[in-house]
């Protein structure tokens, strides 16, 4: 692993960096070029300085992820640990996409928030839940999107409301292409902090039940992702 100074950006880019640190299944090749950034802004920085042709792919916790043994063309952005703001904004939840769904859960439900329980079966950061929303138990992430935070290929830190965006059965249509989920704005009734934590402590004991491997692939997988599951699968058994 090589570490390559930025003249402006303050993150970390790492250079041939295996992507086996990266996700739950620690399989797959090596990215060209991995950058961790500091911040929101930092990252704005190093996103003006990445070539306009060069593919960027960026990832959370990685546990929906798989990564081919060839590895990754292009720069990939980790924001588990990078992007970690957590905090009430007046009545919104405002989370950065890098925080874990489980510690959105707990925060919600400290904050007398009722309706985010279900994040605390989802094993995945509020970005990968944006992106896919992501959900379990009854809920779906794009239930409470008030509004969002994007950032482009430019490096351009947009605002958008929920409306902008059409989200369905684990896919959300983004309204531009090349933009990502940096952050978002979440709009929760009221509860009890108590009974919010009775319940996520429940969901937790009925999906280790239930599911004790981590979900993978969609409700109802194509024969493509079914050869992807049963590779994987003698991969790990072997």
């Amino acid at each position: 692993m090589q570490v390559m100074a930025q003249a402006q950006a303050q993150g970390s880019l790492l250079l041939n960096e295996p992507m086996t640190r990266y996700n739950s299944w620690r399989v797959g090749g090596k990215a060209d070029r991995l950058y961790i950034p500091s911040s929101l802004d930092d990252l704005s920085v190093f996103l003006q300085s990445v070539d306009a042709n060069e593919p960027v792919h960026f990832v959370g916790l990685g546990s929906n992820l798989l990564v081919r043994d060839a590895g990754v063309r292009g720069t990939v952005v980790a924001l588990h640990n990078a992007l970690n703001i957590l905090q009430m904004e007046g009545n919104l939840v405002y989370a950065d996409a890098g925080v874990t769904c489980a510690k959105l859960a707990r925060f919600t439900a400290k904050q007398g928030k009722q309706g985010g329980e279900f994040w605390a079966g989802i094993p995945g950061t509020v970005g990968g839940a944006l992106a896919m929303n992501a959900g379990c138990h009854g809920g779906e992430t794009w239930d409470s999107v008030q509004r969002v935070l994007t950032i482009d290929a430019k490096g351009m830190v947009h605002e958008r409301d929920a409306a902008e965006f059409v989200a369905t059965y684990r896919h959300v249509a983004m309204p531009e292409a090349k933009e990502w989920f940096v952050g978002a704005w979440f709009e929760l009734p009221a509860g009890d902090a108590e009974e919010s934590e009775q319940k996520i402590k429940a969901l937790l004991a009925k999906r280790l039940a239930t599911q004790p491997l981590i979900c993978l692939m969609q409700a109802q997988p194509s024969a493509i992702q079914k050869e992807i599951m049963r590779h994987v699968w003698l991969r790990l058994v072997a």
